[in-house]
């Protein structure tokens, strides 16, 4: 139960927490996405999202923030150190995907969103390579079909156009 939280970002950690069944985040206008993490609470049914805050939502279509391009390596990135201006995230430490170690393969990070218990939310995947990131299911319906880098994206049309 987060509601009316102040939080900006949801830790990717919540992967780890697979017995939750309820996420309940609504009214915390300061979240704008979720860690594709949350996809491995397999047993999560029911949420109340506030919608409307979230980047690239149905009926505003506010756009995704632009990510930084893909290093071809992290020997110069401290990934449990990061920067969320830059990042999203304060720290990576696994693959959004497979759950590896970020190694010195780089981090390939995109946007998806994809339908959680009974939202669609916006989710920031993390990736240890661009195979992870080809591996990643389609977008939900009527939300950009594919992974993307944010910024400049053509979204759909909704029906509050």
């Amino acid at each position: 139960m987060l509601y009316s939280s102040n939080l900006v970002r949801i830790p990717p950690e919540i992967g780890a927490m697979t017995s939750l069944e309820e996420f309940t985040p609504y009214t915390s206008y300061r979240l704008h996405w979720f860690p594709y993490e949350i996809t491995r609470c397999r047993k999560l049914t029911r949420s109340t999202v506030s919608t409307r805050a979230l980047f690239g939502n149905y009926k505003l279509r506010p756009p995704f923030p632009q990510l930084q391009p893909s290093p071809d390596s992290v020997a110069d990135l401290d990934p449990g150190n990061l920067d969320p201006r830059h990042w999203g995230a304060t720290a990576t430490h696994s693959c959004s995907v497979c759950d590896r170690p970020i190694e010195q393969s780089g981090l390939h990070q995109v946007w998806i969103s994809l339908r959680v218990a009974t939202d669609v939310l916006p989710l920031l995947v993390s990736a240890c390579s661009a195979a992870c990131v080809a591996a990643l299911p389609g977008g939900a319906r009527d939300y950009i079909p594919t992974p993307h880098k944010g910024g400049r994206v053509a979204q759909p049309a909704s029906d509050w156009d």
